[in-house]
């Protein structure tokens, strides 16, 4: 059966998005199918268009995110501990010139409170930029033909931007109050082997577990109609481990790229963008596969009733 592509029509002139249970699979059953039918969702060029967008975007907010953290760090908590937590935190997201981001972005946070206020300003602004394009890109999955108003998505926007960053500061909370935990336990003697290997085990365990929630509530909250919470919840699951281990062999593969040598000083920048543009890719597939995989599931339990239904007739 030919893959269907439902067109994005403005919000105006839309209808309402139709029940859920009401969606209609265009996906045979099957694991190969449904997988054939990714690798061809995922060669649109509406896609990549999507992810690029993201990934620009996504490079705009970083920086400011990251300086707006590192001054709640100081100025409302004033906690060191916090600060180091929030930079190392930040390191185990960014596959590529760890060091330098954070300690330019630490350079930041010190002279001037207009750089705060910039900082909350840019990202605001491009927070939409991020959460504008995947809410297209996941109506289109999902089957909506209707998408939010412009105030409607700059509030949703907004909420989503502030809930990333209550998970990144709860995460630094928590390994922090961890490590502090962990320094009476060894009666102030940090500097040992098992100390590092708790420490950074459980800041590996808060960075994924913030990533899993990151992505269970773009799955969750981004498309304009009620999505069932057990139907995307196992994917952002799935997609934040895929996350992780993408991450790992993309740090393994910079070496080979060498963008250092193509893009001169600029190589940072670059090795993010392309990091961010994979990372959308990733969202995107783990959005199609998880609505794909419950309409399936919708159609299968359709047909028993309706097996039930005839059989109960005879």
């Amino acid at each position: 059966m030919p893959e269907k592509t439902v067109a994005v029509v403005p919000a105006e002139l839309g209808p309402p998005p139709e029940p859920i249970e009401e969606v209609q699979s265009v996906v045979p059953d099957g694991f190969l199918a449904q997988m054939a039918a990714l690798a061809r969702y995922m060669m649109r060029t509406e896609v990549h268009t999507y992810a690029f967008s993201v990934a620009a975007n996504v490079i705009l907010s970083l920086f400011p995110f990251i300086v707006l953290l590192l001054t709640l760090t100081r100025t409302i908590f004033h906690s060191r501990s916090m600060e180091i937590v929030v930079s190392d935190l930040m390191k185990t997201f960014l596959p590529v010139g760890q060091d330098f981001v954070m300690r330019n972005m630490q350079l930041l946070t010190n002279p001037r409170k207009g750089t705060e206020l910039f900082s909350l300003v840019m990202l605001l602004i491009t927070s939409t930029g991020v959460f504008l394009p995947l809410e297209v890109a996941l109506n289109n999955v999902w089957g909506v033909k209707k998408n939010r108003s412009y105030l409607h998505n700059q509030a949703v926007s907004l909420g989503l931007a502030f809930a990333v960053g209550v998970l990144a500061m709860a995460s630094a909370a928590s390994t922090a109050g961890q490590q502090t935990i962990l320094s009476w336990v060894f009666f102030g003697h940090t500097q040992n082997v098992a100390f590092r290997f708790m420490s950074y085990g459980f800041l590996r365990f808060s960075a994924g577990f913030a990533s899993i929630l990151l992505f269970f509530l773009i799955y969750w909250i981004l498309p304009y109609r009620k999505v069932p919470a057990r139907a995307v919840l196992p994917t952002a699951i799935v997609v934040g481990l895929l996350w992780e281990l993408a991450k790992h062999l993309y740090i393994r593969a910079l070496p080979w790229l060498d963008f250092k040598s193509v893009y001169g000083p600029f190589y940072i920048s670059v090795g993010l963008m392309m990091w961010a543009f994979l990372s959308g890719l990733l969202v995107l597939a783990g959005a199609h596969f998880s609505a794909t995989r419950y309409t399936l599931r919708l159609a299968r339990r359709a047909r028993l009733e309706e097996l039930k239904a005839n059989a109960d007739r005879k």
